[in-house]
């Protein structure tokens, strides 16, 4: 992996705990990102960060270690492991560390809560939360809907420190009585924005409201873009918060090549095919607008030979999983989805991002084509303005202030293509009826 999107700012020099950083030198942690490097030390001085950052650039790991240091500092968890020099193995032992943690009598309350807007970033918090706290003892429940109800409400009951998952699953618990806000010492607010945008905002001020005073915790919220909305839930909720910006002036990555073509409606199925053929990408998500869409052109592709998902909204929670795993484990190499996916995926090594639909919200661009070039890596995303949704291109290019180069649909990119046999009764994905049965199909307007 690059390593030109970290500062020289170590972690090893700032006020993280022993065991922390242990976890940190062994998950091969030194270096923080431009979001840890600017909000870490503030975090660690107990000040509230209201924090956007694109994504793939560190968040994650920037609230969770501010509110591992904070639960230590409170002095409720167990004895940290004493250090061994062997532990500092690549990192400058720091000179002095903060006082080891007496353990106090445990509580059944959370003491930290963690809000995502989708189950999806939720598990991945989770994962990077047990990663990152391999050495401290804590306890984690995750919570979100669709599944595992009961074994998640067993989990909260025990001893747990801290809460990750969804709101709605999360006031379902609290309003049973399976655990109390009163101890809460630390919030987060993930992916504020998505928050707003999926209709949480009612049941986060719920929880918050439910809280301790913001002056009584250490308050965070994340978000790759922080528009009024957001700003505003902020300093309503939080305790005087300090807003953090990195490359504000950059709404999308300087490691992603965006790229777009203009194809007929007909156009986009040999297009899309044409152009898989050329770059054959290990790994890459096709974004769609519609479930049907994602479904038919989940059909068309594996019926040309491509191992293929569909990921939409209404996908049962264990299924999601499922097929997200495949893809990470390169069973399946290109995902279908629509927007329900273009948050809250941290998937290494996805190398293209294709926009089968323009989308019609453009924060949905930025979020979708960040699912590449993901901290530090590269990555390119392709574009099809087609006639259905061309008009959302000015809005796109306004919205991250520059122009996307347009490129030549040539005859070489404009594949045979084959139908799948349903596609007898049903329309293609991008709106115009294909020729019957399994046969090559190739667009009327083929240069």
């Amino acid at each position: 992996m690059k390593q030109t999107h970290l500062t020289q700012t170590r972690f090893s020099n700032l006020e993280l705990s022993d065991s922390i950083l242990r976890s940190l030198n062994e998950a091969g942690f030194k270096y923080c990102s431009p979001i840890q490097d600017k909000a870490l030390p503030l975090l660690l001085r107990d000040k509230d960060i209201a924090g956007q950052a694109q994504t793939g650039t560190g968040k994650t790991a920037t609230f969770l270690l501010a509110t591992f240091q904070y639960i230590l500092n409170d002095g409720q968890s167990e004895p940290e492991e004493p250090a061994d020099d062997d532990d500092y193995e690549g990192l400058d032992k720091p000179a002095t560390l903060p006082p080891v943690a007496a353990p106090l009598k445990k509580s059944q309350n959370p003491r930290a809560i963690v809000l995502a807007p989708t189950r999806e970033l939720a598990i991945q918090i989770h994962k990077d939360a047990v990663l990152l706290s391999k050495h401290l003892g804590l306890q984690f429940a995750l919570v979100y809907g669709g599944t595992d109800y009961e074994k998640q409400r067993e989990r909260i009951k025990a001893n747990v420190d801290i809460i990750i998952g969804t709101p709605g699953r999360i006031i379902d618990f609290y309003k049973q009585k399976v655990f109390s806000l009163d101890h809460v010492k630390v919030t987060v607010m993930d992916e504020a924005d998505r928050m707003f945008d999926l209709g949480f905002i009612k049941d986060i001020r719920y929880l918050l409201n439910r809280m301790p005073p913001p002056d009584q915790r250490l308050n965070m919220l994340f978000s790759a873009t922080l528009s009024y909305k957001v700003t505003e839930l902020a300093y309503e909720h939080m305790n005087n918060p300090v807003l953090i910006r990195i490359e504000s002036e950059e709404v999308t990555s300087k490691a992603i090549a965006q790229s777009a073509f203009c194809p007929a409606n007909e156009q986009k199925l040999p297009l899309l095919i044409g152009i898989l053929n050329h770059y054959q990408p290990l790994r890459s998500i096709i974004f769609v607008n519609t479930k049907r869409c994602a479904e038919l052109l989940d059909d068309t592709l594996n019926a040309n030979g491509y191992k293929t998902a569909a990921l939409s909204g209404d996908v049962p929670q264990e299924k999601r999983q499922r097929l997200l795993n495949d893809f990470q484990e390169n069973r399946i190499t290109l995902l279908i989805a629509t927007d329900v996916a273009a948050r809250g995926l941290h998937i290494a090594d996805v190398s293209h991002v294709f926009n089968y639909d323009l989308p019609q919200d453009v924060e949905d661009y930025v979020h979708r084509i960040g699912r590449t070039a993901r901290f530090g890596a590269s990555g390119e995303a392709i574009s099809f303005a087609c006639e259905q949704y061309a008009y959302s291109m000015p809005d796109i290019e306004s919205y991250i202030g520059q122009k996307i180069p347009v490129k030549a649909i040539t005859k070489e990119l404009l594949a045979d293509i084959v139908i799948p046999e349903r596609k007898k009764r049903d329309p293609s994905p991008n709106g115009k009826r294909p020729s019957r049965g399994n046969k090559p199909y190739r667009p009327k307007n083929t240069p």
